[in-house]
């Protein structure tokens, strides 16, 4: 997969350049692209941003720099997303979805956002990160790379997959690792007995009683699938 993000501020994404996903880029499994908006910029000051039409409090990123920047990167197989609050809510069913496309582009907006005929123009959809504001969408385009590229052939274990939260509907169950007792907290006899169909039922349960304690909402999307 590659993954595409046109920003401002492209120092931001050195975090990618780290873990798993530095891990898989490096290998070879992952190709992603931070493209700098700036260098389309058509002034010698690299100008991307005005004050909005019609008045109002801060700025807004111009429709030009951006549209040469995703014309850039942008071919017949590339799904450009803009990562905005009035987009779809991010969930694993969404990134199960985009995990399939083949090519990523994520436009990062900032300040009060981008001009309306940048998403016309360029834009598949919107992807909101959840119901708060953040002061721009570099961060969201993060979440959504990282989230993606989890689900690429040889970036992690499908067995890690399989059995993570919201994988099957579910939060994820308790894990431990040694010691076998700290500060008087054993750990659940169960999972030290060997019987790895009863440690199946165990893991299972715990999953359901923490989802039906802490995400209800899950539990009857799940019941109604």
């Amino acid at each position: 997969m590659k993954i595409d993000i046109l920003t401002l501020f492209p120092e931001m994404f050195s975090a990618l350049d780290s873990s798993i996903i530095g891990r898989a880029v490096k290998n070879g499994d992952l190709e992603i692209n931070i493209i700098n908006i700036r260098d389309f910029a058509h002034d010698k000051h690299k100008r991307c941003d005005d004050t909005p039409y019609g008045g109002g409090a801060g700025m807004v990123m111009m429709v030009e720099p951006i549209f040469k920047a995703v014309n850039s990167v942008k071919t017949a197989n590339s799904h450009v997303i803009y990562t905005s609050p009035r987009g779809r809510t991010l969930n694993q069913a969404i990134v199960q979805e985009l995990a399939e496309k083949e090519h990523i582009v994520i436009l990062c907006g900032h300040y009060e956002g981008v001009d309306e005929r940048a998403i016309e123009l360029c834009v598949d959809e919107e992807i909101s990160v959840g119901d708060y504001v953040l002061t721009g969408g570099e961060i969201p385009a993060m979440i959504i790379a990282d989230a993606v590229s989890r689900y690429v052939d040889g970036v992690v274990k499908k067995t890690s997959l399989e059995e993570e939260s919201f994988s099957n509907g579910l939060l994820e169950y308790p894990q431990y690792t040694k010691p076998q007792v700290f500060e008087g907290l054993e750990v659940p006899a169960v999972l030290l007995s060997g019987n790895h169909q009863e440690v199946d039922k165990w893991r299972l349960e715990q999953a359901e009683k923490i989802t039906k304690e802490r995400r209800p909402d899950l539990l009857k999307r799940r019941e109604e699938q």
